[in-house]
């Protein structure tokens, strides 16, 4: 899960893409870049962090230009120095910087024949390295001076044929202009928007709408699956389809989780869709539970909150705030190791124990990955005095790996892939438990928006839309994502001092 977004004004865009990048910073809180881009010159300033901590002001003031992107990242396996920090950049042809929200399926050949067949060297791990590089060259292929929106289309068509996975992304090119693009399935977001100014219309591109909304930009609609966007430095939009066969199958964890509520994504208000997904469990549980014993509804803050109010409403009990967030920690699903996660859940939580003393308690969740962190506050809701602790989930069980950008544990470490629901109840200590049919989850979304009929539940279901997923390269994954790998990864990265060429001022 990554954030992304980009800019061409009339005006200095470096606070734009500052400000838009700490409204996706839920999206990314592991490191964080800017390049901008002033005629011929780039500046770019990137590192690991919080967008608060990488930019300063001296840097604010180096990163000149009317033209630029941004970058979020959250932390995956093998993917720690700040050179993995994004944007990247290449110098041929032309001067392009890429930002890319997802995950290339077939990195691994797309690095052999970037070297083998286009001579073309990868200084990184990362595939937004590979995506930068297969855009660049495709664009090189054109053999032209002066390129067209044509000639741009074309390559990304290009992207599209030798890229597998999912991917959106945001490129600019050095003195012609802003890109974006979206895989041919859309399983990331990316929406683009424009503002009126005195000097003429001026665009801009993030994967959610929010970002766009309280820059004051006016949301004009989603990228479409396999759509490119091209802004020229003249603020000129071009629109066209790259794709040969575009099919909606947008990642429905996008909706339970990742996104804010405050987003719009392909045409769906979030919010409403937590609200109904809450309404759909309540009607679950009052099937499972008629004479159920609920006094109070808490959620687990914060992405639950929507859910677990409607819940309450729909069995016409009481909902209660129980926890208090602390907002300086982050999230806990992106934490980097399962120790860290562990201490950070005491860390980032703490009961209001008037509120659970002497009642019987239904904690609702968003999602329940490995299971730890529903224990922990569990416990936590029993240490505070609760008689029963229930526990519910907007989303069902995660019983497989996600390929698609979201680094999700090792299969092994996901509680549900080996155990069932009645299991899982006992394992994290919760008196019953009810997950959300993914039936449900899916109406809950295409209520709204009745072009979405088909999601990416792969999480749920181990059906990967892209149908190239085999199981040695699940099984790759499987061995990188390990909470073993990635302490094994900190604890290298803590003792290297190389060199990291990553271009920061």
């Amino acid at each position: 899960m990554c954030g992304i977004v980009g800019a061409v004004a009339k005006t200095p865009v470096n606070q734009l893409l500052y400000d838009a990048l700490t409204i996706l910073q839920h999206r990314g809180q592991d490191a964080a870049g800017i390049v901008t881009c002033d005629g011929e010159h780039l500046f770019l300033r990137k590192g690991n962090g919080l967008v608060r901590d990488v930019f300063h002001r001296r840097h604010m003031r180096r990163l000149q230009g009317n033209m630029g992107i941004g970058h979020v990242r959250y932390p995956t396996a093998g993917c720690t120095s700040e050179a993995e920090a994004q944007p990247f950049y290449v110098n041929s042809p032309y001067g392009i910087s890429l930002g890319h929200n997802g995950n290339l399926t077939n990195a691994e050949q797309l690095r052999k024949d970037l070297f083998i067949k286009d001579r073309r060297h990868m200084n990184t791990s990362s595939d937004s390295e590979l995506l930068l590089n297969v855009f660049a060259n495709a664009l090189q292929a054109q053999n032209k001076l002066d390129l067209t929106p044509e000639d741009i289309f074309a390559a990304v068509t290009s992207v599209h044929e030798r890229c597998e996975g999912a991917y959106a992304a945001v490129a600019m090119i050095t003195d012609y202009g802003m890109v974006a693009f979206r895989d041919p399935l859309g399983i990331r977001p990316a929406v683009f928007g424009y503002r009126e100014s005195e000097a003429g219309r001026e665009y801009m591109v993030a994967s959610e709408s929010v970002a766009l909304s309280t820059a004051g930009y006016t949301v004009e609609r989603d990228i479409a699956p396999g759509e490119a966007v091209y802004v020229d430095t003249d603020g000129k939009l071009h629109t066209q389809q790259c794709a040969s066969a575009p099919e909606y199958k947008s990642c429905i964890f996008e909706y339970v989780y990742l996104a804010r509520p405050d987003s719009v994504i392909d045409k769906v208000p979030v919010h409403k869709a937590r609200l109904r997904m809450g309404k759909l469990l309540a009607q679950k549980i009052k099937r499972l539970y008629p004479d159920h014993d609920i006094d109070v509804v808490m959620p687990i803050p914060d992405t639950s909150r929507t859910a677990a109010m409607q819940l309450a409403y729909h069995l016409n009990v009481m909902h209660r705030e129980g926890f208090i967030k602390n907002r300086y920690i982050g999230r806990t699903f992106i934490m980097p190791g399962q120790s860290v996660r562990k201490k950070s859940v005491r860390q980032k939580l703490n009961p209001i124990d008037m509120e659970f003393r002497g009642k019987n308690v239904l904690l609702v969740d968003d999602s329940i990955v490995r299971g730890t962190t529903s224990k922990q506050i569990i416990q936590m809701a029993r240490d505070s005095g609760a008689k029963k602790v229930y526990f519910a989930s907007a989303a069902p069980a995660v019983r497989y790996q996600n390929v698609y950008g979201i680094d999700m544990p090792a299969v092994e470490e996901l509680v549900a892939h080996s155990h069932p629901d009645e299991e899982i109840a006992e394992l994290i200590g919760a008196d019953w438990l009810v997950f959300q049919d993914l039936s449900d989850l899916m109406l809950s979304v295409s209520k709204e928006n009745p072009a979405l009929q088909t999601f990416d539940c792969s999480v749920f279901t181990g059906e990967y839309p892209t149908g190239n997923i085999t199981p040695e390269y699940l099984a790759q994954l499987e061995q990188e994502r390990s909470d073993a790998a990635k302490a094994a990864i900190d604890d290298d990265a803590d003792s290297d001092n190389s060199l990291n060429l990553n271009g920061s001022l």
